[in-house]
């Protein structure tokens, strides 16, 4: 029971910071909440993976082998999971709304790119948990990351096609680029070493708007609660790219764990595309385009959690998990404008 429950912990924690990785639409919220719910089906593998190393090597190639049992059932999950997913998807959401012919919506500008890269950072981690399941399930590393890229990307693919039959919103290019870096990002990895040496993750802080009507704004546009504004306020998302020094400099002594990671966010977003809106009923105009939106990058320590070595297997799954997620540890902020900050501890 209590492996059961760090699962489905796991997974609900993955679910909700890949609500944070979208334009906050009701369809796509409810679309990686059931991807959330398959996500947890995907770590379960992950903690079950068979413990191969005390067999002999040819043991442990009929055991890929003759798995076919793991295989049907990794490939009914998955059906049912994405399959599923999309028919409750457009039944709840979508057909609520005018349907239109294809067409496009152009967003690449909104929020600074920032939700762009969340895009990047669910396909990668989407495929990198869909791949350890097919590994689990038998196939050998390169066909389960080919694999688990390619149907991670169809599956985001798919409700950007759901997208673009909806007058509320479009098929975004922009959307679908994100998508193929995250997942290319990963299968180019495993295809060229076997291994993520660079992870892709994500950090969130909780941010106070000093003035009151930029709270209110805040309120209505990001959500009250803490977990509301870890999904939808761009201005306290970071998205990074660790980098595990061990792994690129193997003769070094430096620890297995031990990574530097760069990233990315920005602050002074108040809309999409820019500082103004409507506030009230029947409302005015509120123009607070004097507020700069700013870029932001930042160089930061970090931990590999699965360097971390323990022979208990829910741990190492706890570990998986994690490693979606930056560790907190001292950073530095750079802007496009040289302007710099430390901080102690930033998350």
């Amino acid at each position: 029971m209590s492996r059961i429950f760090v699962f489905m912990v796991s997974a609900f924690v993955q679910g909700q910071a890949l609500l944070a990785s979208h334009t906050c639409t009701p369809g796509k919220k409810l679309s990686i909440i059931v991807a959330g719910l398959l996500f947890m089906n995907l770590l379960y593998a992950q903690g079950r993976s068979v413990d191969t190393s005390s067999l002999p090597a040819k043991k442990t190639i009929d055991l890929v082998k003759t798995d076919g049992s793991r295989v049907w059932l990794v490939a009914g999950v998955s059906a049912m999971g994405y399959g599923g997913s999309l028919i409750i998807l457009n039944n709840t959401w979508y057909k609520n709304y005018a349907h239109t012919s294809f067409h496009t919506f152009n967003d690449s500008k909104e929020w600074l790119q920032v939700d762009k890269a969340g895009h990047g950072w669910t396909a990668f981690n989407t495929a990198r948990a869909s791949a350890s399941m097919w590994h689990w399930a038998g196939l050998e590393e390169k066909k389960s990351a080919l694999v688990g890229g390619v149907t991670g990307a169809a599956y985001l693919t798919a409700i950007e096609f759901l997208d673009a039959h909806s007058a509320k919103w479009g098929w975004s290019w922009s959307d679908i680029g994100a998508n193929i870096f995250g997942s290319g990002f990963f299968v180019s990895q495993q295809l060229l070493w076997g291994d993520e040496r660079i992870q892709y993750k994500f950090s969130f802080h909780h941010k106070d708007y000093a003035d009151a009507v930029l709270n209110k704004r805040a309120d209505d546009l990001f959500g009250k609660v803490w977990y509301e504004r870890m999904l939808k306020d761009y201005n306290a998302q970071t998205y990074w790219l660790s980098v595990n020094l061990r792994s690129f400099f193997s003769r070094s002594n430096l620890p297995a764990w031990l990574n530097i990671s760069l990233g990315y966010g920005a602050d002074g977003m108040f809309g999409g595309f820019e500082n103004k809106w409507i506030d009230g009923d029947p409302g005015f105009a509120i123009d607070r385009t004097r507020i700069p939106r700013k870029r932001q990058f930042y160089v930061a320590p970090d931990v590999d959690f699965t360097k971390i070595r323990t022979n208990k297997k829910w741990l190492r799954t706890v570990l998986f998990c994690m490693n979606a997620f930056k560790c907190p540890a001292p950073a530095l902020m750079l802007d496009l404008k040289g302007r710099t900050k430390g901080y102690v501890i930033y998350f």
